[in-house]
């Protein structure tokens, strides 16, 4: 248990240790994400089924279904958070996944709109960028790594509300709030 003080609160290094979440998004599967897998495990359930007579009939079912189930789940775990720390220096992350980008390493930020998805994934992408792509999400966002120690030239990752994550961003990093977009 930790510290505390006569006031009841918490003292010490162990207080306030979490962080304050800004944005917190994840990027789960959609509902119709889900019918595709599912019918696809039914299917092989049944299949498997049919040609196996020695193996009860449920079986394949409690296999396969529960299997789908879980591979979507972690297909949806993904999250994109932004959040600001409670020491003295107050410092702003972007967090993609299990990676983090302190903001006074984000230069520019670029909202990429659907249309312009294939360029930015396919001939545009620097092959040593970090990418966090979720097909079954419209939009990416591009933040420039302004870390010259760092080879990561940008991170590009998918995100449902582009624009509101590029405004906490910017002004978050001192800039005047304004976004490219393509």
């Amino acid at each position: 248990m930790g510290a505390s003080s006569e006031s009841g609160e918490p003292s010490g290094p162990a207080a306030r240790t979490a962080p304050a979440v800004i944005y917190t998004e994840r990027l789960y599967v959609a509902w119709w994400g889900w019918l595709l897998p599912l019918a696809a495990a039914v299917l092989i359930a049944f299949e498997v089924g049919m040609a196996y007579d020695a193996v009860p009939a449920w079986l394949p079912y409690v296999v396969t279904v529960p299997l789908a189930l879980a591979v979507l789940l972690m297909l949806g775990k993904t999250t994109v958070r932004i959040t600001t720390a409670y020491d003295e220096d107050g410092e702003t992350e972007l967090h993609v996944g299990n990676a983090h980008l302190p903001v006074r390493y984000i230069g520019d930020v670029e909202v990429i709109a659907q249309p312009d998805k294939r360029i930015a994934l396919g001939p545009g992408l620097d092959p040593v960028a970090f990418v966090v792509h979720r097909g079954w999400i419209g939009s990416l966002l591009r933040v420039e790594v302004a870390d010259e120690r760092d080879p990561t030239p940008y991170w590009l990752f998918s995100t449902r509300k582009p624009e509101r994550v590029a405004a906490l961003l910017t002004t978050a990093a001192g800039r005047d709030g304004s976004s490219t977009q393509r």
